[in-house]
């Protein structure tokens, strides 16, 4: 149960920094919301991955590049199922921008990354 307790933290933090990288991208920058939602999930997976190595599941004895390529396909996954999810929420639900990002990842921090670290990255 601790480690699924950091493992949220850790989707937290990372969620904040996927948030303001997409907010700053979004309205600083003026990049489309699909490129700003892109730029943002690059940014929070690499935060997750290096506090899922270190702090979550203490993975720091194996090997970082077995981990990393690993993390990398579980990444692209995770990135296609946030903006696919992103782009049918506003797109086809007139969703809000914001409102589809903070539901899309949601339900797909608890129905795919949690368990695919655990099972597979960090295994």
């Amino acid at each position: 149960m601790a480690t699924f307790v950091k493992a949220q933290a850790s989707s937290l933090i990372s969620t904040a920094v996927d948030y303001l990288m997409t907010f700053v991208c979004n309205h600083f920058f003026h990049f489309w919301y699909i490129y700003s939602n892109f730029t943002g999930t690059v940014a929070g997976g690499v935060t997750n991955f290096l506090l899922g190595r270190i702090w979550v599941f203490h993975a720091r004895e194996k090997k970082a590049p077995g981990q990393a390529i690993k993390y990398i396909l579980v990444w692209t996954g995770n990135l296609l199922l946030n903006n696919g999810g992103v782009f049918l929420f506003v797109h086809y639900l007139s969703v809000d921008k914001y409102i589809s990002k903070a539901i899309v990842s949601l339900i797909v921090g608890f129905s795919y990354n949690y368990f695919m670290q655990k099972k597979f990255v960090f295994a």
